[in-house]
């Protein structure tokens, strides 16, 4: 029996293609809108991976007239649809992740459609630097690190009152504090959602996800994805990049574990008007993760530290997802895990990396990737 028809935004996606299999499998009906565009998608192509039985509309969720057509007849919406790269592009952070879902939440109201819920993927990357714990002052959230101090390959975050070392810790739901444009766009997003939702009494949930992983990451992204990037490097031989000096932690989340997280928040109504973090089993740091990825692809690759960072990227932020657990969601899936299966999928698919070094290449052009030592 069906529960009722779900529209996905970027529903032709890497996570929207495991929760639109989840919902089916649930007894949703599930319409996806999408505009297929590159880089994430073979320009106009649905991926091979999107379930058959998903209806599939190609649009932007910037247009009012595409958004409109997918609305028709939704029950719910999961809003999906984002942009996100390191590029310094900031309109498009802001056209897309909140006039995207402003023009949502406006056709829902006037059209005074019968949407139940709204559930809007945000971002870990709302919260900064995150939490850490200064033996003098306690509990801090420190803003970003400066560029002279990642000049100096000096990487490990100061407390913001003393100077002094501080520890990271795991971050929860509380503090947020966004510091580089996707971040900015993303907190805007839930402001957005979360205003608009409890004004006009369209039940909405935000969940922050940490870093998703696994098999159907777009292989044609240069800008997506340590696992995709690792993977496809390790399989043709290259070494694998690693920037600062690979000691900087992260969590990493399967995707069906987002999807399940996904499918919890649309149809459980103690989620409504809240943000949750959904995050993987545990820190990881990117050396421990390029280690995995030469176990299970490739032991004869080296890993390359040639000094280079990211202009305004955190340093450790490592979810706690104890308010999403209380509800019964948990991680199932370790770095291991993600590893192996993406690795799998690889290579019956017979991906080659051919973005990983032009990526690179671009983002030093623009600035975005920098050499610790250089000139400024």
């Amino acid at each position: 029996m069906s529960r009722g028809l779900v529209l996905i935004t970027g529903g032709a996606g890497f996570i929207a293609s495991h929760t639109a299999l989840a919902l089916l499998e649930r007894g949703w009906r599930v319409r996806a809108l999408d505009h297929l565009g590159p880089p994430v998608h073979e320009a106009g192509v649905r991926p091979p991976w999107l379930p058959g039985d998903v209806e599939l509309m190609v649009g932007d969720v910037r247009g009012r007239g595409s958004v409109a057509r997918a609305l028709r007849g939704a029950d719910a919406v999961l809003h999906l649809a984002a942009y996100q790269d390191y590029l310094p592009d900031f309109s498009t952070f802001f056209s897309v992740n909140v006039t995207g879902t402003a023009l949502l939440y406006e056709l829902i109201v006037e059209g005074r459609l019968p949407v139940r819920k709204v559930v809007v993927a945000s971002s870990q990357a709302v919260y900064g630097e995150g939490r850490y714990r200064c033996a003098e002052h306690g509990d801090v959230f420190p803003d970003h690190r400066p560029d002279s101090q990642l000049r100096a390959g000096a990487w490990e975050v100061r407390c913001p009152a003393c100077g002094g070392e501080a520890a990271a810790r795991t971050t929860d739901e509380a503090e947020v504090r966004p510091q580089n444009p996707y971040a900015l766009s993303k907190h805007t997003q839930e402001l957005v959602a979360f205003s608009l939702g409890r004004r006009y009494g369209v039940a909405t949930t935000c969940l922050r996800y940490s870093i998703a992983q696994g098999r159907w990451q777009s292989p044609r992204n240069p800008y997506s994805g340590v696992c995709r990037i690792f993977t496809l490097r390790a399989r043709a031989g290259k070494p694998l990049v690693v920037y600062e000096d690979g000691r900087q932690r992260r969590d990493y989340v399967h995707v069906s574990d987002v999807a399940a997280a996904n499918v919890l928040a649309l149809e459980d109504g103690r989620t409504d008007f809240q943000a949750y973090n959904v995050g993987g089993a545990g820190a990881t740091s990117v050396l421990e993760y390029a280690d995995v990825v030469r176990q299970v692809v490739n032991p004869n690759v080296h890993v390359s530290m040639p000094g280079y960072y990211r202009f305004g990227d955190t340093r450790h932020v490592v979810s706690d997802s104890g308010r999403l657990r209380a509800l019964g969601w948990r991680p199932t899936r370790c770095v291991q895990d993600i590893v192996r299966e993406y690795a799998e999928w690889a290579d019956q698919a017979g991906w080659t990396d051919e973005t990983t070094d032009r990526g690179m290449e671009r983002m030093l052009s623009l600035g975005t990737l920098r050499l610790a030592g250089a000139p400024a």
